[in-house]
């Protein structure tokens, strides 16, 4: 599925190419481009939930989320997401590419994954995908951006 998630972002979101497709006519392309039903239908879904998320607040978790507050992960959380991975989403919240709740948006979408343990690339990505769908998150996405983007030993410590 996050293959499927991969190939959309990068081939329409990020290229910045405008199309608009039904369903059907985006499954089609996505069958010709190899994957399978099964992962295309689970992967619209996960996006269907994600633009739920930002549209109609449905998640209570996503109201009211205090400036400060700090994030107690799950068992099953810290089991997909390992220290290298809840780090940087406390990083991405000091240097305020995340709220309290893009980071909650974010830790759904990564939780709904279909993957034992989630990588930071992965996470990355979601992040970027989460960050890209929220309406006034456009500075927050272009430094994500450049973070997911840039090359090592740009930084200088």
């Amino acid at each position: 599925m996050f293959d499927v998630l991969m190939y959309l972002f990068e081939n329409y979101v990020h290229s910045e190419v405008e199309v608009m497709m039904d369903h059907e006519q985006l499954t089609d392309e996505l069958t010709r481009a190899g994957f399978r039903h099964e992962e295309i239908f689970k992967a619209l879904a996960w996006l269907e939930r994600l633009a739920a998320l930002q549209e109609n607040g449905e998640q209570p978790f996503l109201v009211n989320v205090p400036q400060q507050s700090i994030r107690i992960f799950t068992p099953e959380e810290m089991l997909r997401l390992d220290t290298q991975c809840r780090g940087f989403l406390l990083f991405l919240e000091q240097i305020q590419v995340l709220s309290g709740e893009t980071r909650e948006m974010t830790i759904d979408r990564l939780m709904d994954l279909e993957q034992q343990s989630i990588s930071l690339e992965d996470l990355k990505w979601v992040v970027l995908m989460v960050l890209f769908n929220v309406p006034g998150q456009e500075n927050a996405y272009a430094k994500m951006e450049n973070l997911l983007f840039e090359e090592p030993g740009e930084h200088l410590h």
